[in-house]
């Protein structure tokens, strides 16, 4: 178990944790298998754009969800929500009977292929687990994250990993030797993760994409720390054509980053959000200024990664 949930796992009415967005800096889509996924070699890095989740006991019966923030009015407070769902199982594998109110704060953008929804699960699970004093260890909740969906269980430790099979199998050995600036720009699009991997199947089917396995040039790159300039051209979204030919607008995104100096341009995930590499941080800040750039996004957030998960640095308890 982390030393950071031994330290915090008492009883206490309120405890609150805050957990990154995550982002792909490589992610290669293999064909669609058997089991209605796709294989996926993809390298995590976890941004400075946060949800905070405060969980605080109840004297009523049950789980209940509240959110505010960006996009809380798209966020489900039913049964379809995943920070919900990651309490339920918690609370099964834990056998408590829960008492209490989950809240989201949503700095996130709402499904805007930044695994906002994955990440306020994993959230959920270190809250849990503190408020009901739950001590389990690090593959514990893995495994818990794990069937929650393919992002969560990197989303509870954050940093740099690499991920394989759906995306669930980690390897945290990376070692991320310098610190990278991103500008991450909304989009007024919607996409669908089944929808963008269908519309990656059907490309594939007309000779368009391929799965880009070969990872190894960017781990070495991080590995070594080398300045965001040489880590441009090694990014890669297998997903990134399939969004585009859904939202075609994504391209004017793109290029007005471009236009406006960004060292690269992709869409983030399945999308539709648009990550821009700067040089560094004033780089970013000058970037998120640029008028055609705020002109054809939703809202731009400048950020920075790697950054630690929820599993590994908590803001603390109440």
């Amino acid at each position: 178990m982390s030393e950071a949930l031994a330290r915090h796992s008492r009883p206490t009415g309120t405890v609150r944790v805050t957990v990154p967005a995550k982002i792909n800096l490589h992610l290669g889509v293999g064909d669609l298998r058997a089991d209605g996924f796709h294989d996926l070699t993809t390298v995590y890095q976890a941004i400075s754009l946060y949800d905070t989740v405060t969980v605080s006991t109840s004297d009523r019966s049950g789980l209940r969800i509240t959110v505010t923030g960006e996009g809380a009015d798209q966020v489900p407070t039913d049964e379809r929500n995943l920070a919900l769902k990651a309490a339920k199982l918690l609370g099964i594998y834990g056998h408590i009977s829960p008492a209490a109110v989950i809240h989201l704060d949503k700095r996130i953008p709402v499904a805007g292929g930044l695994a906002g929804g994955s990440a306020d699960a994993a959230a959920t699970l270190v809250a849990c687990a503190q408020l009901w004093n739950l001590r389990l260890s690090d593959i514990e909740l893995e495994k818990l994250a794990a069937g929650l969906g393919s992002d969560v269980p990197f989303c509870l430790r954050g940093g740099i990993a690499l991920g394989t099979g759906r995306g669930e199998e980690l390897n945290h050995d990376l070692k991320a030797a310098a610190t990278y600036h991103w500008v991450v720009a909304t989009s007024q699009a919607h996409i669908s993760t089944p929808e963008c991997y269908r519309e990656v199947d059907r490309l594939r089917a007309n000779d368009i994409g391929r799965y880009s396995y070969h990872v190894q040039p960017l781990l070495k790159a991080l590995e070594a720390g080398l300045p965001a300039e040489e880590i441009a051209p090694l990014l890669v979204n297998d997903m990134e054509a399939a969004a585009v030919s859904l939202r075609p607008e994504l391209s004017s995104l793109m290029h007005a980053g471009l236009d406006a100096g960004a060292l690269a341009a992709h869409v983030s995930g399945s999308g539709p959000t648009v990550l821009f590499l700067a040089r560094d941080e004033a780089h970013a800040r000058s970037l998120a200024k640029s008028p055609k750039l705020r002109a054809s996004a939703k809202a731009l957030h400048v950020a920075h990664g790697p950054v630690a998960g929820p599993a590994e640095q908590l803001t603390g308890s109440r």
